[in-house]
């Protein structure tokens, strides 16, 4: 795979061509730049990741163009600062303005071959720090001894190394982003960026902004594409993307180069994409909800993530792997799942999937006492029966007479009216207990013709 891509901004020629062999001896790709104005039409046409930038330049010094970069959303990468007649002051505003590193003339070639490599570490940690924290406990390898997450790893590593896209389907909860990452990891692009676009989350008026960037007024934003250069780009929920987006992404995958919003210069792309979502795309094609053309762009490896209680085998090992988990990053105290506790657990008919499994182990070091975790604690928390075991519930006979699909329907109309009168209308309420995403609740209810108002 590609290596990291620099800019190496100085308008002195034989810096330049001196830096950019020796930076290309060690596989970097390096482009230069003579100017601050010829800087401005390189970081247009690719967004590097890091940059080398002269202070004294005429026109447009270095500073100014720090400024520039800094304004907004802050430097799109680390910048190392040059100069041959820098003063303290000079470094110190430099650094105010977020610089990495301040390099003196004549170049050191071990001490900026050592800054760079420490830089375009520290952005990939700072990187990975933020994903943790958004992400809370992330696994790095789906968990799981069954023959289901046996057969499941394997296929993944297989799919990993193909360049080939992926879309990958299952319930929310179940592990769809574990098992992104998964195949990002095992994949000659393991170390270039994983960029994950939860598109849900992404108002319709941002999404096409967020996927693809923006120029205004000379100012940059680098849309997730650009930022997964070279690796991977995760598109969470992607049926939620409006119909707009939809079309630009697809121009940009048939031609593989795209424009910014408000730009004029084509992007080139390379990138891995793995799109998931928890809905049936081939129903939102017919629908018209859904581009087709898209649909057999991201769908060349499809890969199902079953839910939890269907390799419910794995549920004592996923207890023991967050119990240790919140216990280490979280600093919460550690307890232990009794056998009664764990053979409870198994036969749970886990709705949320593997999130509501964590978030039961969190609730329980939280709220509980005493180094077990026992049985009538789990009861206490989740109610007296397992979610598997029968209820009484008497359906009416016209289900047994329909097609599978309405059945389905009418049943899930019927479970959702229930669960919002039971919530007395409250739908964050009812989201949360059933384990399905608030957006996603709220479309379903609408497609079932479910009114809330009436049971507030």
């Amino acid at each position: 795979m590609n290596t990291s891509y620099i800019l190496v901004i100085d308008d002195e020629p034989d810096i330049r061509s001196l830096v950019k062999e020796i930076l290309e001896d060690e596989n970097y790709q390096v482009n230069t730049a003579e100017s601050g104005e010829a800087a401005r039409f390189s970081l247009r046409a690719r967004r590097p990741e890091l940059i080398l930038l002269d202070i004294w330049m005429p026109n447009l010094d270095g500073i100014t163009l720090l400024k520039e970069l800094a304004e907004g959303e802050g430097l799109p990468c680390p910048v190392i600062m040059m100069s041959g007649h820098g003063t303290v002051e000079t470094a110190v505003e430099a650094t105010r303005l977020g610089a990495y590193d301040f390099l003196e003339k004549p170049l050191s070639l071990a001490k900026l071959l050592l800054t760079v490599e420490r830089a375009l570490e520290a952005d990939k940690l700072h990187k990975e720090n933020i994903g943790l924290r958004k992400h809370n406990a992330q696994i790095s390898e789906p968990i799981g001894k069954s023959h289901v997450m046996q057969r499941l790893r394997e296929q993944a590593k297989r799919i990993a190394q193909h360049d080939s896209w992926v879309l990958i389907t299952g319930e929310p909860g179940s592990g769809r982003e574990t098992f992104a990452r998964y195949l990002h990891n095992q994949s000659p692009r393991c170390n270039r960026p994983f960029i994950d676009l939860s598109v849900s989350t992404i108002a319709e008026v941002n999404s096409a902004r967020e996927l693809f960037g923006s120029e205004a007024d000379g100012r940059i934003h680098y849309g997730s594409l650009e930022q997964a250069s070279g690796g991977t780009l995760f598109l969470d929920e992607v049926a939620d993307m409006d119909l707009y987006a939809q079309a630009q992404l697809l121009g940009a995958l048939d031609t593989g180069s795209f424009l910014r919003i408000g730009g004029k210069e084509p992007v080139n792309i390379d990138v891995r994409i793995i799109a998931a979502t928890q809905f049936k795309l081939e129903k939102y094609v017919q629908e018209g909800k859904f581009k087709e053309d898209l649909f057999y762009h991201l769908n060349v490896v499809p890969l199902h993530i079953p839910p939890l209680r269907e390799h419910q085998e794995d549920v004592p090992e996923l207890l023991a792997y967050y119990v240790d988990w919140l216990a280490t990053y979280e600093r919460l105290p550690y307890r232990k799942f009794s056998v009664g506790a764990q053979n409870f657990l198994r036969h749970y008919l886990w709705q949320g999937n593997i999130r509501e499994l964590k978030n039961l182990v969190q609730r329980t070091l939280i709220l509980g006492a005493g180094k077990d975790i026992t049985q009538d604690e789990i009861e206490g928390i989740i109610g007296g029966l397992p979610a598997t075991q029968s209820t009484e519930f008497e359906f009416p006979v016209s289900f047994l007479d329909q097609p599978l699909r309405d059945a389905r329907e009418q049943f899930e109309k019927i479970y959702l009216e229930y669960q919002l009168q039971k919530h007395v209308g409250n739908v964050s309420h009812m989201a949360k207990e059933i384990g399905m995403e608030r957006t996603h609740l709220y479309r379903k209810l609408r497609s079932l013709n479910v009114a809330i108002k009436e049971r507030r």
